[in-house]
């Protein structure tokens, strides 16, 4: 099974945050952050950037839906 990863333009801050702990996923263009890699094998890192996002603007999706950011 593969993971999707989603930056939501509207919410992200362009912090820079997933592009400096992930580049061979994320990168950060002048006004956001876009994921280059997708799908994805399953990360665990993938899943603490969703739940780290200043914005909340990180979505990763499984077959069976949104797994992250978590909601602990």
């Amino acid at each position: 099974m593969t993971w999707t990863v989603r930056v939501d333009p509207r919410l992200c801050l362009a912090s820079g945050m997933c592009a400096g702990a992930a580049p061979d996923v994320f990168a950060l263009d002048a006004e956001h952050a876009r994921v280059v890699a997708d799908p994805l094998e399953p990360d665990e890192r993938i899943l603490d950037i969703a739940d780290s996002c200043p914005a909340q603007a990180i979505t990763v999706q499984d077959g069976s839906g949104v797994i992250g950011p978590r909601r602990d």
